[in-house]
């Protein structure tokens, strides 16, 4: 486990770098809120990307970030990211902007009870936020976080998930998508999995950037508020004990998450590390496992990759449906 001391100190040596870029995509509330709040406390001059589809929201963070920070930038980008074609739009702007950025953190989610919903794309939404609507992010700004690495201060992904289930299980390589076979235990399932395996190469493919994908444990964060439908009467005190019971709260979220994305100690293949990191809630690096590897060994990771470029090439290239 790293300590709260350790996780702090590292924090606060971020001063002594040039301002970074940060685009933070659902930082309009939970993790990426909580993430960007710290990045203010102790960064000089970054100027922050807040990427979500609250206006209203954006405008009051926008303050709240500024007044921690009077040298940050703020600027929100209003997309619903669930649609790959939105987040092309986005991260258009950002280049349009920006030459270079240090770090690209993504908590989008939407958590739900219920079966498949598809959006216009053919995706899942659910599946959409949690794994493609982020390696598009990836694949659009990865030339920017390249760029960043030549100064050498900083280059990051970070992904908020869970590794764990994708450690443990594999997904279905005959329907990956899950267009046939949809689960909630699948979409983790899923979800999790691709995100390691396309992490690992990513990590190979571009040695100057590190990925991290992290386990948050249970934090308040909001995402399940439009889970429970007709049932949140009878959830809410359920909720309310499972709130008591939340094991980091926000502040700590927002340290841990900050070290989780700026630390040396996740550093690329070219700074001697491994270049992807699977992580626990405290800063622990998960240990490796006999099916995360054999998937690895078996070439999962191309078959992955290869399904991913092709939904982005039937959306987002052909302007067509999944």
């Amino acid at each position: 486990m790293v300590s709260l001391e350790a996780v702090r100190a590292s924090n606060a040596s971020l001063k002594s770098l040039p301002p970074l870029v940060a685009v933070f995509v659902g930082g309009t509330s939970g993790i990426g809120l909580y993430t960007a709040r710290e990045l203010a406390r102790n960064t000089t001059s970054p100027h922050i990307y807040l990427i979500g589809r609250n206006q209203a929201e954006a405008s009051k963070i926008t303050q709240e970030l500024q007044a921690i920070n009077s040298s940050s930038k703020v600027s929100f980008i209003q997309k619903d990211v669930s649609l790959l074609k939105n987040v092309d739009e986005a991260c258009q702007e950002i280049k349009s902007k920006e030459k270079a950025v240090n770090l690209l953190f993504m908590t989008c989610g939407y958590f739900v009870f219920t079966g498949r919903a598809e959006t216009t794309e053919g995706l899942d939404k659910k599946f959409a936020l949690h794994y493609y609507t982020r390696m598009r992010f990836i694949n659009q700004l990865q030339p920017l976080l390249t760029t960043a690495s030549n100064s050498k201060p900083l280059s990051r992904v970070v992904s908020v998930l869970d590794p764990q289930p994708g450690m443990k299980l594999s997904p279905n390589f005959s329907d990956l998508d899950l267009k046939t076979s949809f689960s909630l235990k699948g979409c983790a399932t899923h979800a999790s999995a691709m995100t390691n395996l396309s992490f690992s190469k990513l990590a190979s493919q571009n040695p100057a950037t590190s990925y991290v994908h992290a386990f948050p444990s249970f934090v308040e964060t909001g995402a399940g508020r439009d889970a429970w439908g007709a049932f949140e009467p009878l959830a809410k005190p359920l909720l309310w004990v499972i709130k008591m019971a939340m094991q980091v709260k926000p502040v700590e979220s927002g340290e841990r998450h900050l070290y989780a994305a700026t630390s040396p100690s996740y550093a690329p293949k070219n700074g001697e590390g491994s270049g992807s990191y699977p992580l626990n809630w405290n800063g622990d690096v998960l240990a490796d496992t006999a099916k995360a590897k054999a998937m690895r060994d078996e070439g999962k990771e191309e078959v992955v990759w290869e399904h991913t470029e092709d939904v982005f090439r039937k959306i987002c290239v052909e302007g067509g449906k999944y």
